[in-house]
């Protein structure tokens, strides 16, 4: 009778830096009909590594971000998923990693491999694949499910002979339930704020009536980091806690709004605000977040487009109960310094993500790691939106405990910052004709309707819909008139599409017969909404708008997604 052979010789492990490590990710559902979770890489991934492992050495750091110097350091990709669901642990996915190239529209490298959703390790040997001289940085993971589903991936790049890093160490897990917890929660609150209106609202829902509670905000808002992002976001479990609290029954009286859409500062809010928010006048929201701490150095006004907007909505349909909610980048920056005094200014309740977790990072013991809080150099992870709504449940325990408020704030008071944009209306292609202020519009060669666009999950729904869907588009290629519109206002700004396309180019805003503005669509390089101011006046008039491709860019294409004016 033989027994079973010898095994051979175990292969040494070698030493290895680690990218993301039990990270939660998300098969949505993509436009290419996939189920896909990407991770963007670039820029970020040096950063990635430094957190999950300070010890890491600099060359290391500085080399893996390159075609070049990843293959110069990296021997093999580990990659392990585990699913969340035992029954789907037997099917396998596709795991890339794609390098960006040095020349647009040439192809990068795609390391590639099945992945089984069990927790084996799977590994892909650099060497197997060809060098490709265009490859410039490493651009995305992309993880491919069969279905919608959602999984734990950890990928680690072990390291050619002669490249070592430190064993990794995990974090303790998170308890939620300690004291030190807790306190970490209360220290979010910078006020409560008058309370009247937030009271209303809560009496509101423990009598039966409907409540409206929005989200308006960045990619945080929209819920980046979360997985699943309709479910896991803060938005949504911190409106969850609300319906658990005051609800009637099991809450059904509460509905959500969540308007988040990454990239974008409360400039572009102003004018999302009555499209995203209100729903063109159908919704009217008793509670309104605003999250724009951390994307508002884009906003040309340095605040006064903020305090507009808070203004705005509070003066706006339902005059909603306004609470400015802090978040935080994994570098600590937000801007609650320039928006605390607007807050405090209209008595708002205010809520600094920052002022939970960042003294507790550097403690000793600390409640929570950065790689615990964190997805990424910007986003939460579930642990973070699970912070971040504990944080706002925490204010609805202190409003709803707290003795009943008598008289509003005073909304009139004077602004922090400024206020100049606070009557702002705004119009797509599907409602100028509903504003009497644009007196003529002739799209001239903007004339089609642009599908390319930002899309983002929106409320409780896991798939993503496109912002600013009514746009007037120039096509690449194609030549005409340029966009004309004759309107009555004192200030206007323009929305457009940020494209990560070539094909893409300049324009000029002529207000008058002056150049007034030139927008490059390629300044930021990837597919999103912007806002730019392109003409301002202490009157309002009659103006002429025109908007032409630069002559370089003729053949180029340009995507007008609406506007935003002020009368007054």
């Amino acid at each position: 009778m033989k027994g079973p052979k010898a095994p051979k010789d175990p292969t040494a492990k070698r030493p290895a830096v680690y990218v993301m490590v039990d990270s939660v990710i998300e098969g949505s559902p993509r436009g290419n009909g996939k189920f896909q979770d990407i991770c963007y890489l670039n820029g970020r991934i040096a950063q990635k590594i430094s957190v999950i492992c300070s010890e890491v050495s600099k060359e290391i750091i500085d080399l893996v971000p390159y075609g070049a110097g990843f293959r110069k350091v990296v021997h093999s990709i580990g990659i392990t998923v585990l699913a969340t669901k035992e029954e789907l642990r037997g099917e396998t996915v596709t795991f890339e990693l794609h390098c960006l190239t040095k020349t647009p529209g040439k192809e990068g490298s795609c390391y590639s491999a099945g992945v089984p959703c069990n927790g084996e390790e799977v590994k892909i040997t650099v060497a197997d694949y060809p060098e490709n001289e265009e490859d410039d940085l490493l651009g995305s993971f992309v993880t491919t499910f069969p279905s919608h589903e959602t999984a734990k991936l950890t990928v680690c790049f072990y390291l050619n002979d002669g490249y070592t890093a430190p064993e990794l160490k995990l974090d303790p897990p998170v308890d939620f339930e300690s004291k030190e917890y807790r306190a970490m929660i209360e220290a979010s609150l910078v006020q409560t704020g008058n309370l009247y209106r937030i009271q209303k609202a809560i009496e509101k829902a423990e009598r039966g009536e409907e409540v409206v509670i929005a989200y308006l905000g960045g990619s945080i808002t929209q819920g980046a980091g979360a997985k699943p992002i309709h479910t896991e976001s803060y938005a949504y479990r911190s409106y969850q806690a609300f319906r658990k609290r005051f609800g009637k029954g099991n809450g059904e009286n509460v509905r959500l709004i969540k308007a988040g859409a990454g990239g974008t500062c409360s400039e572009l809010g102003l004018t999302r605000y009555e499209l995203d928010v209100l729903r063109k006048g159908t919704v009217t929201p008793d509670i309104l977040f605003l999250e724009y701490a951390v994307n508002d150095a884009g906003d040309e006004t340095d605040g006064v487009c903020f305090e507009s907007l808070a203004r705005m909505a509070m003066d706006g349909p339902g005059t909603p109960a306004v609470i400015l909610l802090f978040a935080v980048f994994m570098s600590d920056f937000n801007l609650q310094e320039r928006m605390i005094p607007v807050g405090e200014r209209l008595k708002l309740p205010m809520i600094s993500i920052r002022n939970a977790v960042v003294p507790q990072f550097s403690g000793e013991k600390p409640v929570m790691t950065k790689r615990q809080f964190f997805y990424d150099l910007f986003h939460p992870s579930n642990e973070g939106h699970r912070v971040m709504a504990d944080c706002i449940d925490y204010f609805w325990e202190q409003a709803g405990a707290a003795a009943p408020e008598t008289e509003d704030a005073v909304i009139g008071a004077e602004p922090a910052i400024g206020e100049r944009y606070r009557t702002l209306l705004s119009f797509d292609r599907s409602s100028y004709k509903e504003h009497s202020a644009v007196k003529e519009l002739s799209c001239g060669v903007f004339e089609e309707t642009d599908t390319m666009l930002q899309c983002v999950e929106k409320d409780d729904n896991a798939y993503a819909s496109p912002e600013f869907p009514d746009n007037w588009m120039k096509a690449p290629e194609k030549s005409g008139e340029p966009f004309r519109m004759r309107i009555c206002c004192k200030d206007l700004l323009l929305v457009y599409k940020d494209a990560g396309d070539p094909r893409f180019g300049k324009v000029e805003v002529r207000v008058d017969n002056t150049v007034t503005r030139t927008i490059d669509p390629l300044e930021i390089g990837w597919n999103h909404c912007n806002a730019y101011i392109v003409y301002q006046s202490e009157e309002a008039a009659e103006h002429e708008v025109e908007i032409a491709m630069k002559p370089e860019d003729m053949e180029k294409g340009f995507t007008i997604l609406g506007f935003g004016y002020t009368l007054s």
